[in-house]
Formats: C-alpha cells, structure tokens, sequence
C-alpha cells in the first residue's frame, strides 16, 4: 500500500470516540490491558483536559477519517536532569499499517517533546508482541535492561 495523504494534528475531544475504536484495536492486542471505552474516554479526556502535561496527536486522512494516534507526555527524569518523555497508546488502523503514517507520528510525538525540553523519551511494548517489537528496532529505538513493574492503586 503506498503511503496515504494524510497529516498529523492535535486530537481534539470531537475525535474522542476515534481514538477509542484505535485503542480498542491497541489493548487487543496487549495483554496487560482491557478495552473499556468508559475507561479510555475518561483517560483521554484528562489528557486533552491538561496540555501542559502532554499531547495525543493524530494521524487523518485526507477525507477526515482519524486513523492512528500517539500520546507523549512528560515526566521529570532525575537520570537526565530533564523533562523526559512517555511515549504511549502508538496505534495505526490495522488497514493503515505500513504505509509510514506510525513512523509520521512518531516523528510528531519526539519533537513536541524535544520543544518541551525532553532529552529522553521511552515507552513500553508487550513483550510478546514481536511485530511491535521489531518496528521500534527498526526506528531506532533501543531495548534497555529495566524491566516494568505495576500496581494498581
């Protein structure tokens, strides 16, 4: 498929139910999480609510269908000295995927954090989740030895 017309911008809180159907598709796949469009809805809206803290961008086609997302957002990092950021919820439509639009949002996501004064930004990825796994390699992102720890509270 060859890369669509398509543009990154910021999500708004008519794109809400979009973005839900995308981590619908996201928390499917990984197993340390549930689709709950209650739950999403509730989390996204925080996040668009505090713009300081950080951004969901999405990726649109040129006829207005909302097709991929990222939200970044920051964290201090006492290692870097520096703002640091949380790259998370990276989601292409399954129809979507290879066609260059993660690797555009992506791209969009680092440098608003670069313009936040970030030096750093990292994510998580399922650890069964290879096609994942490998597309982040590809980009250049590099595998760490801290391993991931959660608690509900």
């Amino acid at each position: 498929m060859s890369e669509p017309t398509a543009f990154v911008r910021p999500a708004e809180p008519a794109d809400i139910p979009a973005l839900c159907g995308l981590l619908q598709q996201l928390f499917s796949i990984e197993q340390d999480f549930t689709p709950d469009p209650a739950k999403q809805t509730a989390g996204l809206r925080l996040l668009l609510e505090r713009p300081d803290r950080g951004t969901i961008l999405v990726a649109q086609l040129a006829g207005g269908q909302v097709v991929g997302m990222v939200s970044a957002q920051l964290v201090i990092s006492t290692a870097q000295g520096s703002p640091a950021a949380w790259i998370e919820d990276m989601v292409i439509d399954a129809q979507w995927r290879g066609t260059g639009l993660g690797k555009q949002l992506l791209n969009y996501a680092l440098a608003w954090a670069k313009t936040q004064g970030a030096t750093r930004a990292q994510l998580l990825v399922d650890m069964d989740n290879q096609p994942a796994i490998a597309y982040y390699d590809h980009l250049g992102w590099n595998a760490t030895r801290l391993q991931a720890r959660n608690i509900f509270i």
